[in-house]
């Protein structure tokens, strides 16, 4: 096919366990990524040891397999050392790169083992070319992309030699992509696996609702539970559609060919907490897809067995997800948020003790199956067929193991699917029992010398290149010159080696000749070197019967990083008195705040096309004769996708006083900007590191990240300069952030903001949780939708111990309150700040009077 890719692209499968890994790496996975105990998204996993790690990275690397670690969390403070460590592991282990969402982690493994690849987590939000600009330039090495692009938006990532797309049209299959200084990342996306309704990396809702943190690998999946819809007070009949945050699984497979002429370079499956046999059916069926994609110009399309081998490994339905843009009338079904499989048929007549079923898909005895009533998923009814009887027109009757399913409760229209394939598991189990064949590796061979000079050979293989010489000159030869055939011969004696002679390039000049035994001594001590370098023997010193042991280390960076640090603390002059901004969505709240006197003010629309009138009003209402005149800061949008600048200059256009960053790409086009800059929450700055790097891209200050407890604040205080910082005291928590817009799924028939007439523009909406919550939802600028919580939440009585060390600000972020209520609020925390008030008495007090039902919310957590 036509690419511009030099090579096959990898296909990279999930491991949670040693069973996972053996999947993988027999169904054909190029790469495995994993976790560890520590520092993972996903710690409900088995994950793999300390003491795991030379055994795996010796199977995956005898296999031709690479291995990357999963370190894609955020750390804390303490943690800093504990993550050096690992790091240190990783790196003596013979990983091949590790997946980082943390940027003071980046900043840490460039300076500690700078010949470590680093990968950007999904969880770093990358969604645009600035944002790819920005993770280059800071030393990663391959960017996981968001789930959320599409096949037109990852076509902007790179810039097409031949001219741009047809406009309106997909891709064009025969584009050629050249790299660009700012673009030439290689970068990797995932074509298979559960989605996230909300992006990766500003996903708040674990925390807010049950005081754990997807940033920490602690997802309660609250996207999978169901939800009442309440539009403008009243709650919204939607028959059986319940689980209204459920996206379908992502299912790319048919769009393999697409994304390989777009230059993807891997392609990522998820799944680290499912079993082997999911593992083994879809890299077997992504294997396929590649493989054929690559070597046909008409790649055959994706078979119905292969659809339903992906379908019973795992599906909540397969969808391609955002591949093709939004259509929010697919993505999510919500009528289930859990594992279905195969759709069998419907129910046609139900018997004493037997179902009749209108099947489209063969069912047979020993498969698992459930009923699906368009109900309360947790009481469904289901079983194991134990007999299936053909009937009439496709008809089948399905019987079960007596007792085992209330009949009385299904009624004719049930769905039926298939959850478990007893036979095809065996077939996959079968795939990694026993020995699993070591593969050979594509070894490429330059040959290099003249007469009077020593032979040399350059050996390729993988990443790795290998170079070794003759221990004597090269001869003019009078009759047997060494000529291409003859060493092909010679070198490509690889045995029992890993290694297969692919490519060889016989660069000798003129007729020249060495023995045949120091060619075969120079093609063993090639393959040692490769070998050891590719991990295949153990190397290394620290790796002692099957565990890493210590070694000398190098010098203590993080010490040395955090003293630096100090000393800057040290030398910062301290802030007596903080500020308090405010987080305004409305004009009304800006008023408000301006007669409160307020001198800092951030502006946060969902119309941007507004933030003219915002800025024209804070410099009409905002001079006062004894006081500096208030300043106003445009937020950009939580997410700017490619193509999407034009949000960023009308922010410009504007001319605010600043501009509240909240994503990388942002970060990058601001970079050189006369404006004011202040970094928000969502940029995840967790510890000094982190903060040192984004404050080095001249920011004026940084909001801490939400997933920090008061404790952890003051730990971050105490080990930066604390000017360097801005805490948020009151807000409704943004749960959930997501490309899945909520007003257009179920309000409107439209797929997009193209035809779905604008229901957010009208409609006042909340998603009623289990507990009776509502949480109010809001569509921004770009039609993404952010569902707040219910309960604002307040860090109001940690304040003294956070002013004792003296922070730049302090922020109190609005949703939907009037002006009255906005007073209300400012008036609390200004006593707070002056040391009129007490935290629990502003706290009791706004409950009162304000009935916001203020919590204390994710700061409470604290060991002091």
């Amino acid at each position: 096919m036509e690419t511009s890719l030099r090579s096959k692209p990898e296909l990279l499968a999930p491991a949670g366990d040693w069973e996972c890994a053996r999947a993988a790496v027999a169904n054909g996975a190029d790469a495995v990524y994993f976790g560890l105990p520590a520092f993972n998204a996903r710690m409900r996993a088995t994950n793999f040891s300390a003491d795991d790690l030379p055994k795996l990275m010796a199977f995956l690397h005898e296999h031709g397999v690479k291995g990357y670690v999963a370190f894609n969390t955020l750390i804390f403070t303490d943690e800093l050392a504990a993550a050096e460590e690992q790091l240190l592991l990783l790196h003596r282990a013979g990983v091949d790169a590790a997946i980082v969402q943390d940027l003071g982690l980046v900043g840490l493994a460039r300076e500690l083992v700078p010949d470590f690849h680093i990968h950007a987590s999904t969880q770093m939000t990358l969604t645009s070319p600035e944002g790819i600009a920005f993770a280059q330039r800071i030393g990663i090495t391959r960017a996981v992309l968001a789930r959320e692009l599409s096949l037109r938006e990852l076509a902007k990532f790179r810039v097409a030699a031949a001219g741009p797309a047809a406009e309106g049209g997909e891709p064009s299959q025969s584009l050629r992509w050249l790299p660009t200084e700012e673009t030439s990342l290689p970068l990797e996306v995932f074509v298979h696996g559960a989605l996230c309704v909300a992006y990766s990396g500003q996903c708040l809702t674990s925390e807010a609702l049950g005081q754990r943190s997807a940033n920490r690998g602690e997802c309660a999946q609250a996207c999978r539970f169901p939800y009442e819809l309440i539009v403008d007070g009243l709650k919204r009949d939607l028959g059986d559609r319940r689980y209204l945050l459920s996206p379908q699984d992502l299912a790319a497979v048919e769009e393999i060919p697409e994304l390989m002429r777009l230059g993807i370079v891997s392609f990522k499956i998820e799944g680290r907490l499912k079993t082997p046999e999911y593992v083994a059916a879809v890299t077997q069926v992504y294997r396929r897809t590649i493989d054929n994609a690559w070597e046909s110009q008409n790649p055959a399309p994706v078979s119905d067995r292969d659809r339903y081998q992906l379908e019973m490994a795992f599906s909540r339905g397969l969808y391609s997800g955002w591949m093709h843009g939004v259509n929010h009338q697919k993505l999510v079904h919500a009528r289930f948020g859990k594992k279905r499989g195969a759709f069998v048929g419907v129910v046609t007549s139900v018997g004493r003790h037997y179902l009749e079923v209108k099947t489209e898909a063969p069912v047979q005895p020993g498969d698992g199956v459930v009923i699906d009533a368009g109900k309360d998923t947790d009481r469904e009814q289901g079983g194991r067929v134990y007999q299936a009887t053909s009937q009439r027109d496709g008809i089948v009757r399905l019987a079960f193991e007596y007792d085992k399913i209330d009949f009385g409760v299904i009624e004719p229209g049930n769905r039926i699917w298939k959850t478990d394939d007893p036979q095809l598991n065996r077939e996959l189990r079968k795939s990694w029992s026993g020995e699993i064949p070591k593969s050979k590796q594509a070894l490429k061979i330059i040959v290099t010398g003249r007469i009077g000079e020593p032979l040399r050979l350059e050996g390729r293989c993988l990443d790795v290149v290998a170079e070794v010489e003759s221990a004597m000159s090269l001869q003019a030869a009078e009759k047997r010159p060494l000529t291409e055939e003859t060493l092909r011969g010679q070198l490509g004696r690889l045995g029992e080696t890993p290694f297969e002679l692919h490519t060889l390039e016989n660069r000798l000049k003129g007729c020249v000749i060495v023995p045949v035994s120091e060619l075969n001594r120079l093609r063993r001590e090639l393959v040692e070197k490769l070998e050891k370098d590719l991990g295949r023997t153990v190397g290394h010193p620290e790796l002692v019967e099957g565990s890493v042991q210590s070694v000398a280390t190098p010098p203590h960076v993080l010490h040395r990083r955090l003293n630096v640090l100090e000393i800057k603390r040290a030398a910062e002059t301290k802030i007596e008195k903080p500020l308090l901004t405010v987080l305004c969505r409305s004009m009304e709240q800006i008023e408000a705040a301006l007669r409160m006197g307020v001198i800092e003010i951030y502006a946060d629309f969902e119309d941007i096309r507004r933030y003219s009138q915002a800025v024209e009003l804070v410099r009409q209402r905002g001079y006062r004769a004894d006081a500096s005149p208030a300043q106003i800061f445009l937020a950009t949008p939580r997410i700017q996708k490619a193509g999407e600048q034009g949000f960023f200059k009308l922010i410009e256009n504007a001319k605010p006083d600043g501009v509240l960053i909240r994503n990388l790409g942002a970060l990058d086009y601001f970079k050189a900007s006369p404006l004011r800059r202040i970094g928000d929450f969502s940029l995840n700055v967790a510890n000094p590191l982190a903060a040192e790097l984004l404050m080095g891209e001249k920011l004026e200050r940084l909001t801490i990240s939400y997933d920090l407890n008061a404790g952890q604040v003051l730990d971050l205080l105490r080990a930066a300069p604390p000017a360097w910082f801005e805490i948020t005291l009151h807000q409704h928590i943004p749960m959930f952030h997501m490309e899945h817009c909520v007003f257009a799924a179920f309000l409107s028939e439209g797929t997009d903001h193209t035809n779905c007439g604008r229901p957010c523009d009208t409609h006042r909406v909340e998603l009623r949780d289990r507990v009776g919550l509502a949480h109010p939802l809001k569509a921004d600028v770009g039609c993404r939708n952010t569902l707040f919580h219910a309960q604002a939440q307040s860090g109001a009585a940690f304040f003294e111990s956070f002013r004792k060390m003296n922070p730049a600000a302090f922020r109190v972020e609005l949703l939907l309150e009037d002006g009255v209520e906005t007073e209300r609020i400012l008036r609390g925390y200004q006593r707070l700040l002056s040391g009129a008030s007490t935290g629990l008495m502003i706290i009791r007090e706004l409950n009162l009077r304000s009935q916001l039902g203020v919590t204390t919310g994710t700061l409470a957590i604290v060991d002091s």
